[in-house]
């Protein structure tokens, strides 16, 4: 029986037809609609199109590093249009930055190609360290220009794992030929759209100076079928109805640490979280600055109402009724209503409001109503208090608002507490290093809306005397095996344990010291192959980012797990070619030697091949990138999209997806933040959550969410030292792989590169243990990020301040997995770990095996 899932049918399946319009119907949900000056949608008969922009033929689909995924096929934009029936008329200038386009990604193909004469590696380093982008957009000539129904301009961005953005032209800052080309096209035809193919935040004000008629769109990077999501929207087939899950400032540099994110202040060694808890619009509405678009900001084709019903508090259980109304009378539409609380001040200095519910409506026809109801805890508004290590409600007034977004709430009930109640007590072992000034607001200087007054006068108060029973911290348990008496016999096996013949504990028992050491350490030994990539490791699953051990496969039973990356679909190779002893050919295979993929076999050396092949294909689906998955607001769109990773890992072979990406985009630079959810905790918690719950209802597939915790930026990722309070880490940063955690049990986490307060992440016991495990419940694995211990250096040669973490550390923090791994991690686990330590990592990572595997 052969160890590949792949099928050897080159047809396109009817699994991925399925999925490529589930995509279509789910897509549109994470379209923001940023402005609208009675444009869109475009008229059906409305099909010569003026198209340009440098993603009208150059669209990117999501980002890059780790989180691409390989496709059958692309519906770029033009071809989406083309498919519903337009006519493009700008051809002459599409065609000639084609020309420009391609000849600089032939150079950089060219420049790829001849360093990796020195050196296999130069391809997938350079690519991450200098990744190539697509030039400037050649300026649009009168020529250029022939008359259309209407324009369309795709912007586009792209960034990736490895390097983070610069607020610079080109990139956050629109370059002076866009501006020049938006200008024109603004003052040649009479209806203008301007699309953003970006996975972040972008510069928008020049946008806003434009005359005529336009329609702004965050169209974001909605996968493989995202040409005709575009057209269903253009045309209203398919209705907006996205809404941010970042703040848009409307400037760069309104952003909290804009001048010390990342290489911004020329430290990448030490950052410094000064901003503390004021994270996106915690800072903005705290603070009272105006963003361009307030976190949770979209409009639609039609328009709403929301009135607000009965307000029910039983115990600390609180539920909000909505009505919401479509009072428009074409369009169809979804509206989202969001539920915020306003935490007293008191000993702790607390944000204007924080995000704690929210629901989307079904679509509404014109007309139309349906009733929601918003609810939440209010043991979930505590705040950390570092001094009592615990989660605290402060005495006073908590008031409940309801709006469109951040920037458009209303009080609706306030609740009086009595007095302070501790919740939660917890461990004490994440405070900071070092002390520096970290951002406060005081009582005085708090945002307070004037409208916030009349809508007290108004408000209905409930009084709360509630009584001190707070949760006790949880006691630390370690896993302590059995003595299994005779390790010679019997001989026990996985299986012995899944019949119930045998436990975990008396299986462990009977392994060696090196055996145990090798179980948690992945299958590279002598580094990457030629033929590898970071992150492209698997023998079973090509493309794959790796595997666990199958070293006691044999004599215990004890197969590998494949583990393939994410996070907006399953990155697997698309295509390779095995012999007759099913060994990879790999001349016939796809390769990673430009540090990018080929999409279709090379028919030409398939004909010139001597032996007898047979051609396997793992096409993939991709999804939605996550910042757009939290754009929706609607976590049944976020579970479909989990379930068709799911679905495909079941059918690859595939166990755990490293995936979700759970990081705060903290930073509008973070050259990652597409493959995380939002700035803001609570959402992006709910967003793995339902992610999670997607893929782990396919047998044997789970998911690992990352990065655990605070890689927050790209430079110098791997050797980074993060300096957080400890109540912004407990209240910002680890708050939503709580929420995911507890709300879906995901089988695995993946611990970050970077530093925490001076202890490398995936050595850090009281985040692995401490919290993670004896907080939290957490009862999966957990593995280190590929190279963690230095086994893979990303800038082979440089000093770093700091060092890479310790392979017996991990496993002493409760680190169970290395990966990729190395010989050199097998013998430091040996030397430097107990029997004891390495049998309490394995019987959790053979506990996951059977999750998986039977």
């Amino acid at each position: 029986m052969s160890i590949f899932n792949a099928t050897t049918d080159p047809l396109m399946s009817e699994r991925e037809k399925k999925h490529m319009e589930l995509v279509r119907r789910i897509a549109p949900e994470g379209i923001v609609l940023l402005e609208n000056v009675g444009v869109l949608p475009v008229a059906e008969h409305k099909k010569s199109v003026a198209l340009f922009g440098n993603g009208a033929r150059h669209m990117v689909k999501g980002g890059k590093g780790s989180g691409d995924v390989n496709s059958r096929s692309v519906v770029g934009i033009e071809q989406g249009l083309l498919d519903a029936g337009c006519t493009i008329v700008s051809g002459k200038w599409l065609d000639a930055y084609d020309q420009i386009a391609n000849a600089a990604k032939a150079a950089y193909d060219e420049h790829i190609r001849e360093g990796m004469k020195d050196s296999p590696m130069f391809a997938i380093l350079e690519t991450f360290n200098h990744p190539y982008h697509d030039p400037d957009p050649i300026l649009i000539e009168d020529d250029m220009m022939e008359d259309a129904d209407i324009a369309v301009y795709l912007l586009t961005r792209d960034s990736g794992e490895g390097r983070d953005r610069k607020p610079v032209a080109g990139d956050y800052e629109l370059s002076e030929n866009e501006k020049a080309n938006l200008l024109k096209l603004s003052e040649r035809y009479r209806e203008l759209v301007i699309a953003l193919n970006v996975g972040g935040v972008i510069d928008t004000k020049f946008f806003r100076t434009l005359k005529k008629p336009y329609a702004l769109l965050l169209l974001s990077q909605a996968g493989n079928n995202m040409g005709t999501v575009f057209a269903d929207v253009l045309y209203g087939k398919s209705i907006p109805s996205g809404r941010l899950a970042m703040t848009w400032a409307e400037n760069y540099t309104d952003y909290p640490a804009h001048a010390t994110f990342g290489s911004q202040n020329g430290d990448v060694d030490d950052e410094y979280y000064e901003e503390g808890i004021y994270v996106g619009y915690r800072y903005f509405d705290s603070f009272q600055i105006k963003p361009a678009y307030p976190f949770g900001y979209g409009k639609s084709y039609t328009s709403f109402s929301i009135t607000t019903g009965q307000t029910t508090v039983k115990g600390t259980e609180i539920s909000v009724e909505v009505s919401v109304t479509n009072e428009g009378d074409t369009y169809r539409g979804k509206e989202v209503v969001q539920l915020y609380v306003s935490a007293p001040q008191g000993t702790l200095d607390k944000p204007y409001q924080e995000l704690r519910a929210f629901a989307k409506t079904p679509e509404l026809q014109p007309g139309e109503s349906c009733r929601l109801t918003l609810t939440t805890s209010l043991q979930d508004c505590a705040s950390f208090d570092s001094s009592r290590s615990a989660y605290v409600l402060e005495k006073g007034t908590y008031l409940l608002r309801v709006g469109r977004n951040s920037g458009d709430t209303h009080i609706v009930a306030g609740i009086e507490l009595l007095a302070d109640l501790e919740v939660r007590k917890t461990g004490s072992g994440l405070s900071a290093e070092v002390t520096w000034p970290e951002l406060h607001v005081t009582e005085g200087a708090i945002n307070r809306d004037p409208k916030d007054t009349e809508e007290l006068k108004q408000t209905e108060i409930f009084v709360l005397a509630l009584p001190q029973d707070q949760e006790k911290e949880a006691d630390a348990k370690e896993c302590i095996p059995e003595d299994a008496g005779d390790v010679q016999t019997p001989l026990l096996t996985l299986q012995d344990v899944h019949e119930g013949k045998a436990s975990v504990d008396a299986l462990i028992g009977q392994l060696t010291k090196e055996e145990l050491a090798e179980l948690c350490v992945g299958v590279a030994r002598e580094g990457l192959a030629r033929d590898s990539v970071l992150g492209t490791a698997s023998a079973v699953c090509p493309g794959a980012a790796g595997d666990t051990s199958s070293v006691l496969a044999a004599t215990r039973g004890i197969h590998n797990l494949v583990l393939a990356d994410g996070p907006a679909g399953l990155r697997l190779s698309p295509f390779f070619a095995l012999d007759d002893q099913e060994r990879m050919i790999s001349e016939l295979s796809a390769g990673y030697s430009l540090g990018s993929i080929a999409n279709a076999p090379d028919q030409e050396a398939m004909k010139r091949y001597p032996g007898t092949f047979t051609m396997h294909y793992q096409y993939c689906t991709a999804i939605p990138i996550a910042t757009m998955l939290a754009q929706t607001w609607n976590m049944e769109a976020v579970e479909a999209c989990g379930d068709i990773v799911g679905a495909e890992m079941e059918e690859m072979g595939v166990h755990l997806w490293l995936a979700p990406g759970m990081n705060l985009q903290r930073n509008p630079l973070c050259g990652r933040n597409f493959e995380y959810y939002s700035e803001d905790p609570f959402l992006s918690g709910k967003c793995a959550a339902a992610d999670t719950i997607g893929v782990q209802k396919h047998k044997g597939c789970g998911t690992t969410i990352k990065h655990f915790a605070c890689n927050n930026q790209e430079d110098n990722r791997m050797h980074n030292n993060a300096h957080i309070s400890e109540r912004a880490l407990r209240e910002i940063y680890l708050k939503g792989f709580e929420i995911a955690v507890k709300e879906a049990q995901p089988y695995a986490v993946m611990t970050s590169y970077n530093l925490i307060n001076g202890i490398h992440s995936a050595n850090h016991k009281a985040m692995l243990t401490d919290v993670l495990r004896t907080e939290w419940g957490f009862d999966g694995i957990v593995m280190t990020d590929w190279g963690t211990t230095g086994s893979i250096e990303m800038e082979p040669g440089k000093h770093f301040k700091y060092g890479a973490s310790d392979a017996a550390e991990c496993i002493k923090a409760g680190n169970d997995l290395i990966m990729p791994g190395s010989q050199k991690d097998v013998d430091r686990l040996v030397e430097g770990c107990s029997t004891a330590e390495l049998q309490t990592c394995v019987i959790r990572l053979l506990k996951t095996v059977m999750k998986c595997r039977y």
